[in-house]
């Protein structure tokens, strides 16, 4: 009875673009609810199996720490049971790191539903993560906002949640090492030993995706050679995870500062397995 329904959960840190994630599903098709309490998630699993009406059929809700702190140590639990039922069910959590978070609700003068006379900004935001570990942990998917804008949190989730239906969903991302490791990935790799087109002052000025920077890189052995290793390994692995049942995947490669050697990477990474019929998006995270 509950075939074809989806039931997508999406959660996550207060300023971390919850509401732009669920407003993106709405646009995508997807009958959406915020702030749903944890206490009638059975409930609403109960109305989408005993009401298999088409605006049902993918359905999103929105769960933060304004449930009751007691019981979002229970979601887990609660969505596995609904999982048991036959329902296609989900779970999203949206992550940004806390000094971003800080300087977010301090620029839009926002504030925290955490906050009080005897808990600051700065504690809140603790707490809430405390509260919503058992949630980071469960989680199918985490997207890490720090470093997205508006533009490109609305393109993750289309593509990530989106793509083709029982294909892995993998993401290229590239990062610089000077600037921290990204979150929430399954495989780094790192380029730093590779030629570094930022020591040729005429090439500073551009970066990995363009034909100056492309065209050193490609001539020099030591690059192609990394980039068939990392071709034959993935090529190996992701049809393994695929077969486990996995929906997402991301693949991480950093350089020093995330402009020339990773970029140029993940943007033959991502030609590479997009024309092998992956479901594939790069992004390119100190070029945002």
């Amino acid at each position: 009875m509950s075939e074809g329904i989806k039931l997508q959960i999406v959660s996550g840190m207060s300023g971390s673009g919850k509401t732009i994630a669920l407003h993106t599903l709405e646009d995508m098709g997807y009958y959406c609810i915020d702030n749903l309490p944890i206490s009638l998630l059975n409930s609403m699993a109960d109305h989408l199996i005993g009401n298999p009406e088409a605006i049902f059929n993918k359905t999103a809700v929105s769960i933060d720490a304004r449930s009751q702190s007691g019981q979002l140590s229970t979601l887990p639990e609660m969505v596995e049971n609904i999982r048991q039922r036959g329902l296609d069910c989900k779970m999203l959590f949206l992550d940004t790191k806390a000094d971003t978070l800080i300087k977010r609700f301090s620029e839009t003068r926002r504030k925290h539903p955490l906050t009080n006379e005897q808990r600051s900004l700065p504690e809140a935001i603790r707490f809430e993560r405390e509260l919503l570990s058992p949630v980071i942990e469960a989680a199918d998917l985490r997207l890490d906002t720090t470093y997205t804008n508006l533009h490109e949190l609305r393109d993750l989730v289309r593509h990530r949640i989106g793509g083709d239906e029982g294909r892995v969903s993998i993401l290229f991302e590239s990062f610089g090492f000077k600037h921290g490791l990204p979150r929430d990935v399954d495989f780094v790799f790192d380029a730093r030993c590779l030629p570094n087109p930022y020591w040729q002052e005429e090439l500073r000025v551009y970066n990995g995706m363009e034909a100056p920077v492309a065209d050193y890189l490609s001539a020099h052995q030591e690059v192609t050679g990394m980039l068939s290793d990392m071709i034959d390994f993935l090529a190996r692995w992701i049809p393994a995870f695929e077969a486990d049942g996995r929906s997402y995947l991301t693949i991480a490669v950093g350089c020093t500062g995330g402009q020339h050697r990773s970029v140029f990477l993940v943007e033959r990474l991502a030609k590479h397995f997009s024309e092998a019929g992956l479901d594939v998006m790069s992004r390119h995270r100190e070029l945002s």
